[in-house]
């Protein structure tokens, strides 16, 4: 009796569209929780590119008030969530020191936003990030980390300090939870939702940028 190739590529993983792929990039200073964020809510092992701090460092790496920083973020962190078979979230998390910056316009291309995290105690190391995202159009969301669920300031204080748009969310909260992560996601994506053009064309400008 002769197959029936009528069902020819029915068969599992076939005829099925590949999920649409939606890149997000964590950005912020040095320390801030970055690789902490993008491990806690990746569902597959992050790939991290992480090296040990060392005396090579001293006087380039601030580590004042990060007595459990021993490691750092040369390259980039990359992590993956599937929120549905037709959709698939990409993080990458920016490397935060300014001797690694000339790698953000080639992580930037193709993102549709970002969240930007930032430390109380060192606000200041977060400042080039917000401009690089406000300088290009990129969408963002600003997430305070707050350490071992102590904050030190308030929504209000942080704005001001930061100097945010008002439109900008901004979240509290401790990074290491994931369903913190999954909050500044889902602020972001109500930004990019709020954002779109009437076409339904994606809102953020990241692709292209060089």
């Amino acid at each position: 009796m002769g197959s029936n190739n009528s069902d020819h590529g029915a068969g599992p993983g076939r005829g099925r569209p590949a999920p649409a792929a939606v890149k997000f990039l964590v950005a912020g200073g040095f320390g801030v929780g970055k690789t902490t964020l993008v491990g806690a809510v990746s569902e597959v092992p992050p790939v991290r590119t992480e090296e040990y701090l060392t005396q090579a460092s001293a006087g380039v790496d601030v580590i004042e008030g990060l007595t459990d920083k021993n490691t750092t973020t040369v390259a980039l962190d990359f992590g993956r969530i599937t929120i549905s078979a037709e959709l698939v979230v990409y993080l990458f998390g920016t490397p935060g020191q300014e001797r690694f910056w000339f790698m953000w316009n080639d992580l930037v291309n193709g993102a549709l936003g970002a969240i930007v995290l930032v430390d109380t105690r060192r606000l200041e190391v977060s400042f080039a990030s917000i401009d690089f995202f406000e300088n290009r159009g990129v969408p963002f969301v600003v997430g305070v980390n707050c350490f071992h669920g102590h904050c030190d300031r308030t929504e209000e204080e942080v704005r001001h300090a930061l100097d945010l748009d008002p439109a900008v969310p901004l979240l509290l909260g401790d990074v290491r939870r994931p369903e913190v992560g999954r909050d500044l996601m889902l602020a972001l994506v109500d930004l990019l939702m709020s954002l779109a053009p009437p076409d339904g064309a994606p809102a953020g400008r990241g692709a292209g940028v060089g």
